[in-house]
């Protein structure tokens, strides 16, 4: 399996940015997205995650209202548009998935990991 992210880099604090991560290597139809994000020095957060059997969602607190997330079942795509982008959003933003399919923004719950994209958001 493996993960490839993009769409990552720099903008504004009030801009947007949309990620993108493709999957690639499996054949599941039940499994589950998610976006995690580390700033340096800090620990592992979860943002979002998104079912692709029933496009169930979940968001953290700290993006819910500006971030959104959304996928391409048939593209193995997940999308996160990230809008009113503020200097703490920046981070190595990181694709994951869970094969399991579980709607969880616990970050042992997943099972591959694509390689981060970084964003950074300048005040």
């Amino acid at each position: 399996v493996q993960l490839v992210e993009s769409g990552g880099g720099l903008v504004q604090a009030g801009g947007s940015l949309r990620l993108s991560c493709t999957a690639s290597g499996f054949t599941y139809d039940d499994y589950t997205f998610g976006w995690f994000r580390q700033a340096p020095g800090k620990e592992r957060e979860a943002i979002s995650c998104i079912s692709m059997s029933d496009l169930t969602t979940s968001y953290s607190d700290s993006v819910k209202g500006r971030f959104t997330i959304s996928s391409d079942n048939a593209k193995h795509t997940v999308y996160l548009q990230m809008n009113s982008l503020k200097p703490e959003d920046t981070a190595v933003y990181y694709c994951a998935v869970d094969l399991r399919g579980h709607i969880s923004l616990l970050w042992y719950e997943y099972d591959y990991w694509g390689q981060g994209t970084q964003v950074t958001v300048s005040s």
